[in-house]
């Protein structure tokens, strides 16, 4: 095993594993690599070296806050790192943090376009605030998404916005800073104590662009994610060691950065 960490998968309960996959890939257009099952998650991280991967969760209406996090609860493991999620929308939003760190998890999963917020919206700075203060680490999806027309809500210029309001927050942006809007990456995002992860980006970015943003950017701020099951952890792995990055780099990317993330909390 490579003792590679994966900041980025989803999988859900086994008994609706089925049904929310095919409404996912409808409603995307893309055809998933797996079952969307913890159990065919675990295959595949058997399959390709992966130690630890991070499940990302997202409540699409404040009522699933509860369901998502006894679930969290029943899954996690040495090798599952469940990371909860709280809707926006949520009148107890803020509790809803504490109560994720109080139950021992490292971080808390958002999605701009399934929750319908933008990211630099003045009514969620109160979760980043507590974020903070809780110590807990924040994955956003950054970038468009397949699913919903292109609307900016967690577009580079937004991200740069909430880090200069809460630079202490220990923030991933998704996708290599924000999905297919990576000439606002270059320009604004640069250089900044931001964390990205690769995921669902190495197929849709030309080679050179991948390793200019990657090499220009804090080298302890890059992680290996890759949002199975919508894309195949194998595959990749295999986009990113195709960079030619360096032994040295790519150690820190699968492994070291995240550890030490994961870690700080």
């Amino acid at each position: 095993m490579q003792r590679i960490i994966d900041f980025h998968t989803h999988a859900f309960p086994d008994e609706m594993a089925d049904k929310v996959m095919k409404m996912l890939e409808g409603e995307g257009g893309v055809k998933a690599s797996l079952d969307g099952r913890i159990s065919s998650l675990l295959s595949s991280m058997e399959r390709n070296g992966i130690e630890k991967s991070i499940v990302c969760s997202i409540a699409t209406k404040p009522s699933q806050f509860d369901a998502i996090l006894a679930w969290s609860k029943q899954v996690r493991s040495e090798r599952i790192i469940p990371f909860p999620s709280i809707h926006p929308g949520d009148e107890r939003s803020v509790e809803r943090v504490a109560r994720i760190k109080g139950e021992g998890f490292k971080g808390i999963k958002f999605h701009p376009y399934y929750q319908d917020f933008d990211v630099d919206e003045e009514r969620i700075f109160p979760i980043y605030e507590k974020a903070v203060e809780e110590n807990l680490i924040v994955v956003m999806h950054t970038g468009y998404d397949f699913a919903y027309p292109r609307i900016s809500k967690a577009d580079p210029a937004k991200i740069a916005s909430v880090m200069e309001k809460f630079p202490e927050l220990k923030l991933v942006t998704t996708h290599l800073g924000a999905w297919d809007q990576w000439e606002e990456v270059e320009k604004l995002l640069l250089g900044k104590r931001i964390y990205m992860e690769i995921s669902f980006s190495l197929e849709y970015i030309k080679k050179d662009v991948a390793r200019s943003i990657i090499l220009n950017h804090p080298k302890d701020y890059i992680l290996f994610g890759s949002d199975s099951p919508w894309t195949d952890q194998g595959k990749t792995l295999s986009l990113l060691k195709d960079l030619g990055l360096g032994q040295k780099r790519e150690v820190l990317i699968l492994r070291d950065n995240a550890v030490r993330l994961l870690n700080s909390v």
